[in-house]
């Protein structure tokens, strides 16, 4: 029994399975899904955007519906869940948000990249589970 899973939420269908996971498969109090709001995302954002006002508001805007998204996805589990909006790097503000929250697990979805997709990309799970300082369960995509 946890008190506390900490699921990471991207948006995409990974970090979909990873919270079903967090709710189906382990009894818990609370599930904190996270959404992290990277302002240096390379693929999509210029230097000049991160510093603009406007579209950052519109940036947190998106991550608040998302994160409702997520939490009346989790209602059908009929498990408590609080939503947390976090910035920075992803790896980086998970790992914080472990303590930060007091969570004392965390289920979190993976790509399944391999290869050359995974040594220049890396891998946000990979390194939650290396510098979390609880135990860490990475939902691998289904085949």
């Amino acid at each position: 029994m946890f008190d506390r899973i900490l699921v990471p939420v991207d948006g995409s269908e990974h970090s979909r399975r990873a919270l079903q996971v967090a709710a189906t498969a382990f009894e818990t109090n609370e599930i904190v899904v996270l959404h992290v709001l990277d302002p240096f995302r390379a693929a999509s954002t210029t230097e000049e955007a991160v510093w603009n006002r406007e579209y950052m508001d519109d940036r947190e805007r998106e991550a608040e519906a998302l994160l409702e998204e997520y939490a009346e996805f989790a209602a059908e589990f009929d498990v408590p869940v609080r939503t947390e909006l976090a910035r920075g790097s992803p790896a980086r503000a998970i790992v914080g948000a472990v303590d930060d929250l007091d969570a004392d697990h965390v289920v979190i979805g993976s790509q399944g990249r391999s290869g050359i997709g995974r040594v220049l990309l890396g891998s946000v799970a990979e390194t939650v589970s290396r510098r979390a300082p609880v135990s860490v369960t990475i939902v691998r995509p289904e085949k």
